[in-house]
Formats: C-alpha cells, sequence, structure tokens
C-alpha cells in the first residue's frame, strides 16, 4: 500500500455509499431548459435556516409539496406572460377553479356564475350549494353593468369566463369590475382560452386569473395542470394558505413540461388563430351553418368587447347548424370527419370536435338567448396545426356525407 493510499479516510460501507455518495461535479453547465428538481424533502445546512421559512433572504424552500425551483420559474414566467405577481399551481384546470372556491366562499356566501360557465365549474358550485350552503346564482354573460342589480350583501364572488368555452359569449368585463368593486366584491375569471396573451385581466382590474395549463402552454395534450395567478399580496396569501392545507401539489416533471412548451407559445397561439380563423370564414358560406361563434366575427355575442379588450383569437370556436338537422345527422357527421378526433379538451396540435346539447346545460328558460338567431344543434370545433386547406377539406366531405 503506497503512502498515498494510507492516508485515504477509511472507506464506507456500500449501503452508505449508495445513500450518501461523495460527488465531484464540474461547474459551469448551464443550459436553455430549467432544470427539473425532483424532491419532497428539502435539506437545509443548519436548524436556524430551517426555522427561517418565510423570509426570503434566508430562505424560502420548506417542503418540495408547496414549492421546488422547477416550479418556481413556471410561477414567475406564468405571472409575466399575464402581467400579475403571483401564482399557485394546482392538479389541474379544475383544481384551479376549485381553490379559488374553497379560499373564499363559506356558508351563507354568495356567487354569481355566468350561464356560459364551464360545465364542471357549474358542478363544483352546485356541489357546493348543495354540500355547503353557498347560494349560486346565474347571469347571462351578456349582462355588463346590469350585474349591479344582482350583487346583495353577501356576494363574495364573481365568475366570469372569456369567451364562454361552448357558446362564446365575451362578457364586458370592464362595466362588471366596476360594479364587483363598487360593492367590494371579488372578481375572478376563467382566461384559459387567449392563455393570458391575448386578453389580460388585470389591467381590466379582475383579481383572480384561473388558467388550465392543460392546454395552451403545455401545447401536448399530455399534461394536466393548472394556475391560479393574481397581483394582490394578501389575496394570494389567502389562497395559499388554502392550497396548503390541503394538500394540492404539482410533478416537477409536468411543471418541466410546461416550461418547455411556454417558449413556443405565442408562435403556436399566432398559428391556431390564423387557421381557426379560415375555417370560421368559410363555415360561414356553408348552407348546413346558421351560424359561426368566434368572437373576431361581428355577429359573435361580444364582439364589440372582443375588439376592445383583445390582441388576438383563438383556435376554439362553435358552429350552430340549421334546425332542419336531427341530432343523429350532426352526430354522423362529427363521427365523419377523419382529421378531426373527438374529444373534450383543447390546446394542442391536433384537432377536435365535439358536439353539445346546450339546451341541457344551462339553466331551464335561458336556451336559447334572445339575441341568438338559431337554436340549432351546436358543434364546438378545435383547430390544431394541421393545415387549414385539410382541415376545410374535411368538414366539406363530412357535410357533403351527412348534412344534405
Amino acid at each position: 500500500m503506497s503512502a498515498s493510499d494510507s492516508s485515504r479516510q477509511p472507506s464506507r460501507f456500500i449501503q452508505t455509499t449508495a445513500v450518501q455518495p461523495e460527488l465531484d461535479i464540474a461547474p459551469g453547465f448551464e443550459s436553455f431548459s430549467t432544470p427539473t428538481y425532483r424532491g419532497s424533502t428539502i435539506v437545509f445546512r443548519n436548524l436556524a435556516e430551517l426555522r427561517a421559512y418565510g423570509d426570503r433572504s434566508k430562505t424560502y424552500w420548506r417542503y418540495g409539496l408547496h414549492a421546488t425551483p422547477t416550479s418556481e420559474a413556471l410561477c414567475q414566467q406564468l405571472a409575466q406572460i399575464e402581467g400579475g405577481s403571483h401564482t399557485l399551481l394546482l392538479p389541474s384546470g379544475m383544481g384551479a377553479i376549485s381553490l379559488v372556491y374553497f379560499a373564499l366562499l363559506r356558508t351563507g356566501d354568495d356567487v354569481l356564475v355566468p350561464e356560459n360557465v364551464y360545465g364542471p365549474n357549474r358542478d363544483h358550485g352546485e356541489w357546493l350549494a348543495r354540500e355547503y350552503g353557498v347560494t349560486v346564482r346565474y347571469y347571462h354573460p351578456s349582462i355588463g353593468a346590469g350585474i349591479a342589480s344582482l350583487i346583495q350583501p353577501n356576494t363574495r364572488l364573481i365568475w366570469m369566463e372569456a369567451p364562454g368555452s361552448v357558446t362564446m359569449e365575451v362578457p364586458d368585463s370592464e362595466a362588471i369590475v366596476a360594479a364587483a368593486r363598487a360593492r367590494g366584491v371579488l372578481t375572478a375569471i376563467d382566461n384559459t382560452w387567449s392563455a393570458g396573451v391575448y386578453f389580460k385581466p388585470f389591467e381590466k382590474g379582475i383579481d383572480i386569473s384561473v388558467q388550465a395549463l392543460t392546454k395552451y402552454q403545455s401545447g401536448g395534450s399530455d399534461v394536466l395542470m393548472g394556475a391560479v395567478i393574481t397581483r394582490d399580496d394578501k389575496l394570494h396569501e389567502r389562497l395559499k394558505r388554502t392550497r396548503m392545507i390541503m394538500g394540492w401539489g404539482v410533478s416537477a416533471d409536468d411543471c418541466f413540461l410546461v416550461l418547455r412548451g411556454l417558449s413556443s407559445m405565442p408562435v403556436r397561439l399566432a398559428a391556431h388563430d390564423r387557421a381557426a380563423r379560415e375555417v370560421a370564414e368559410w363555415l360561414k358560406q356553408r348552407p348546413e351553418v346558421a351560424r359561426v361563434l368566434h368572437p373576431a366575427l361581428p355577429d359573435c355575442p361580444g364582439h364589440a368587447e372582443w375588439l376592445r379588450d383583445f390582441s388576438g383569437a383563438s383556435g376554439l370556436f362553435s358552429i350552430i347548424l340549421r334546425t332542419r338537422y336531427t341530432r343523429e345527422q350532426v352526430d354522423a357527421f362529427v363521427e365523419a370527419l377523419k382529421l378531426f378526433a373527438i374529444g373534450w379538451s383543447w390546446g394542442g396540435a391536433h384537432s377536435l370536435a365535439v358536439p353539445y346539447h346546450v339546451d341541457t346545460m344551462r339553466p331551464a328558460g335561458s336556451w336559447p338567448p334572445a339575441d341568438w338567431d338559431d337554436a340549432g344543434e351546436l358543434v364546438r370545433l378545435y383547430i390544431g396545426l394541421e393545415d387549414s386547406r385539410d382541415l376545410i377539406g374535411d368538414l366539406k366531405q363530412a357535410m357533403e356525407l351527412h348534412l344534405r
């Protein structure tokens, strides 16, 4: 044995080395990707650091469920895109909606929800009404300043969607926010359609923006995640405390996938917008179609608000077919499409088509609304990243086959 060998520290047993290896990784490695920090346990250098949680100058981290450098990078980037200050990540878009409800409402409180609200949001509100004594009332999405007459002393929250995810009405968010603020009521918006790129809720005075990162932020139709974005520090802490108590967290690997999608999101969104408008304009000329519900088209409810508030459009819109077509014919039309898959979600590269029975989705007596010209069957279309000419050809062949 050489002198140098004899001066080395005694070797550890293999099991200890397997758990605590002595690594010497050269510094200086950098790439464009945010590192994926996987960890439930966060290790502190000393007890003073462990006990200093909340003092960002000493330690920001506490437990992997609440935040990691990977999730923090995603939170900051999402807030910057939308113009907010704080982001909380949830396991799904529906989880983000749930966080808002649970953090802000108590028994005896009242919430106002648009009639065109995302179906699971409606289900959640009605479940809270049944199980926890929260009053849920619905308003016409085009009510605007008229919502002031619906606000009660116990109204705590007003939901909006911009636009409604099926019937596509764009609300007058400025008027709704003005009425809410005058009475001290918080406002929240499902801003998933614009991905926080084409509509800036905080510039309109909205308190909370909810995003389904499952959609455009991911872009791959393979990740579930939601976000709640705010500007107000106290409101953020209220939401954050509720999320912590409920034990909601997200995977570092999923955060990495969403981060990877964000860099291309504005470019993808512009491509979806361009193709969707081309398809929508073609559909307006078809004799089978009674109405195209695309906010960028002049006859869509809320088009004036879209022009005022939005800088672009999404790939999601709906069409109403002529009343002469039965539901069976409409179903056959959808199933005859070759490039449009049948599926609920959207935001990825692949186009989708789903028929909706809207009369069963809205409260009794509210369908069709007075400002609708036709109450035929509705089909929601999502325009992916395929060539719009191929998508138009696919729609044409399915229409000629089943909508005669």
